[in-house]
């Protein structure tokens, strides 16, 4: 042992040399002779560290601590008289020259020198022995191998260990790479993206929806339907990443990238009662959604099919009809295949002697107003009548006695209904429109089927817009879309309350959610682009809450050997999404531009005033709103409840001052008339003049009256659109949080 450590003692200082170059000392506390090490003990910061250095590292820089290099005695030369130890004969050695010593307990070799891991100082140098042949090269070299391997410690091996299959994984990786981009269509964007999805979709078991499956019967049922892409998508050559593998499960790749800058996709999947594909007709989706509610109103019940997405998914090709250009077939639509049913259903014993009769109204809903689309776009009111049933005062019933009368009425309809540009859609549905087919018996009102094509849900991003008709008209389609979510989901759990009162649109339809026999279909059409990713996700995440799915690894049909689930495709179930809101577009307000809540103790507002002066503060409509935010805090923010306040009193206002406008135009008529009277009666000889002057006094002050308070209304509505204005400035949009 004392060989082996040469002048090595416990207790004195050695050089050793740290991990980041430094050089100081550090004090011997063991001598580990199992693997030809030393630990040993420093103090840095005033704490104690330690290490262990194999021995090698410690001669190279204590050469003096080295131990004598022993030759082994040869046949030729006599052995010296010993006493009790062996003689050490000292030979000349190069300061860098390194020799290796043999393994411990083992004999030396006869025709074999082997000396020990030295650096001889010069003052030790002396005349050299009789050399004997020097081993070969090779051998050396194996030799100086394995005592190296011998002297390493178990930590650096580790180490080398770990660098070689990094190494080893780089080559690969690197191979790989190298392997791909000579398979990179270059005229492709995104050919990594489509790589990982044509891989991903290979591990699939496709078990599309087909005519042979069963129509289940849902109080409520909700539906996704994905188009195929369009010619300008393909033209951009955009991917399409959205994959349907079975008849309820919808899976949207998400593409992701990670801080290295190393894309992945994000597999998010959803279930829903039935799942459409971009190769599914509309005959096929009217199968399985509007179809089993058509007997529902020869039940005397009430059923209601909307479709619902981002603009340019194909709502208006799923209700209305395929398109040609411009021109649209409406014979394909659901408004037309309900219909074609409806009369079909007529002509059946059971139904054929109730005598009912077959009217249609057309309708659409554009910023809180309702315009009726079969009698020039004329301009409707919506009352409640002292039954608290919702009245839509003027509407037009036209009967109808066969599919042809609705086709043309389609046709009348969709020719003067609210379209505008948007960046998705040169021809963009900019409002709700409700097509209603009722069923009357003796007068009476024997069940109603209403399909409403609703706006855009992406319009709700435009409550920010400079425009403030942009403005209101995407915080009304934000507004309705909450609504109309929350009734459903208090139609499906049998609420005793429902906040019908919230928007004009479910307003609209208060009747389709009251009653044990009302049925709603909700059909989601999404777009397959990676380019409308987030506008399909927001639309999937809506439907989602409408009814509440949930999905689990068994519900993703991957095909035998494909590959493990967890691996492949990360799933949700809805209380996951909680935790991130699903938005027709979240809102916030920046905190530093946001005033006080109107609740605290703060100076009154103009609204404030507003409120106290109309009359407006405590309707039934700003109570369903209060609710309706309230159920949806994740989504609507105190101060986006104060704007979508604002808008709603705003609306009613207006109705307001036009209502009083038009009373002031009656009344001014008649002060006409009165005046007329006055003059004619000045023409006689001997007029009243006392009673000329008495009664033009009473017309004109009641003019002064009635348009003194006209036009305080008129300023107090003015400021109020200056308010609305300015709280419109501190909303900004704010981009949906990732799951």
């Amino acid at each position: 042992m004392a060989g082996i450590f040469g002048k090595i003692l416990i207790g004195i200082y050695v050089e050793i040399k740290r991990s980041d170059g430094r050089i100081h000392q550090a004090m011997v506390t063991s001598l580990n002779e199992d693997n030809e090490s030393v630990t040993v003990e420093w103090i840095e910061n005033g704490d104690t560290k330690g290490k262990e250095i194999d021995l090698e590292s410690i001669f190279a820089l204590n050469p003096d601590l080295a131990p004598e290099e022993e030759i082994a005695q040869s046949p030729e030369t006599p052995p010296p008289a010993l006493s009790s130890s062996v003689k050490v004969n000292k030979i000349p050695t190069n300061k860098n020259r390194r020799t290796i010593a043999p393994p411990k307990n083992e004999t030396p070799a006869r025709d074999n020198r082997v000396v020990g891991t030295t650096r001889a100082r010069p003052s030790q140098q002396t005349e050299p022995a009789p050399a004997a042949p020097a081993p070969p090269p090779i051998q050396h070299q194996t030799l100086q191998q394995q005592q190296n391997a011998r002297r390493k410690s178990n930590c650096v091996k580790e180490v080398e260990k770990l660098q070689e299959k990094r190494e080893r994984r780089r080559m690969q990786q690197q191979e790989l790479r190298e392997k791909r981009a000579q398979e990179v269509d270059a005229t492709t964007p995104n050919y990594e993206i489509m790589c990982m999805i044509r891989d991903f979709r290979a591990s699939l078991d496709y078990r599309p929806l087909t005519t042979a499956d069963l129509i289940e019967e849902h109080r409520i049922c909700v539906c996704v339907r994905a188009r195929p892409l369009n010619k300008k998508e393909m033209s951009m050559k955009d991917l399409d990443v959205i994959t349907i593998p079975s008849k309820d499960v919808v899976m949207v790749h998400e593409p992701k990238q990670k801080v290295d800058l190393t894309r992945y996709l994000e597999n998010q999947t959803f279930r829903f009662d039935y799942a459409f594909d971009d190769t599914t007709t509309n005959e096929m989706v009217y199968r399985f959604t509007a179809r089993p509610l058509v007997e529902t109103i020869f039940e005397r019940g009430m059923a209601t099919c909307f479709a619902y997405g981002q603009t340019g998914s194909g709502k208006t090709h799923t209700m209305g009809g395929d398109f040609s250009g411009k021109n649209q077939d409406c014979s394909k639509g659901i408004y037309a295949l309900a219909a074609r049913d409806v009369f079909l259903m007529l002509k059946k014993p059971n139904y054929k002697k109730l005598d009912l009769q077959v009217y249609a109204t057309f309708f659409e809903i554009y910023s809180g107003k309702v315009f009726d689309l079969l009698n020039r776009k004329a301009k409707l009111r919506v009352l409640e009548d002292g039954k608290q049933q919702v009245q839509v005062v003027g509407l037009q019933e036209r009967e109808v006695k066969c599919t042809e009368d609705v086709l043309k009425l389609i046709e009348v309809g969709n020719s003067c209904r609210t379209s505008g540009q948007t960046s998705a859609n040169a021809h963009s549905s900019r409002s709700h429109a409700v097509f209603q087919i009722i069923l009357r018996r003796r007068g009476k009102m024997h069940g109603k089927f209403s399909l409403i094509d609703l706006a855009g849900n992406e319009r709700g991003a435009d409550t920010s817009s400079a425009d403030r008709q942009t403005r209101l008209e995407g915080a009304e389609i934000n507004k309705s879309l909450l609504a109309l979510k929350e009734c459903i989901r208090a139609l499906g759990r049998n609420k005793p309350h429902t906040p019908f009162r919230a928007s004009k649109l479910t307003q609209v339809l208060r009747d389709s959610f009251i009653g044990e026999n009302s049925r709603t279909c909700m059909i989601a059409t999404i777009s397959p682009g990676m380019a409308s990713c987030e506008n399909t996700l927001n639309t999937l995440r809506y439907a989602n809450r409408v009814k509440e799915f949930g999905i689990s690894p068994s519900d993703i049909p991957f095909s035998q050997g494909g590959g493990g689930r967890s691996e492949l495709s990360p799933t949700y179930e809805y209380d996951d999404f909680a935790s991130s809101p699903s938005r027709v577009k979240e809102l916030t307000v920046d905190p530093s531009a946001v005033m006080e809540g109107r609740t605290g103790g703060h100076q009154m507002t103009q609204l404030d005033v507003l409120e106290a002066q109309w009359g407006v503060g405590s309707s039934p409509q700003r109570d369903d709103l209060k609710l309706l935010c309230e159920q949806n805090e994740e989504e609507v923010s105190p101060q986006l409840f104060t704007f979508h306040e604002a808008v709603s009193q705003l609306v009613e206002m207006e109705e307001q001052v036009l209502e009083d406008h038009r009373a002031v135009f009656q009344e001014s008529i008649r002060w006409l008339e009165d005046e007329k009277v006055l003059i004619e009666m000045t023409e006689e000889v001997d007029y009243d003049v006392d009673s000329y002057a008495t009664q033009l006094e009473q017309i004109l002050d009641q003019k002064i009256d009635v348009l003194t308070e006209l036009r305080d209304k008129v300023k107090a509505f003015r400021s109020a659109l200056q308010e609305e204005e300015q709280a419109s400035k501190q909303i900004n949009p704010k981009r949906p949080r990732a799951l």
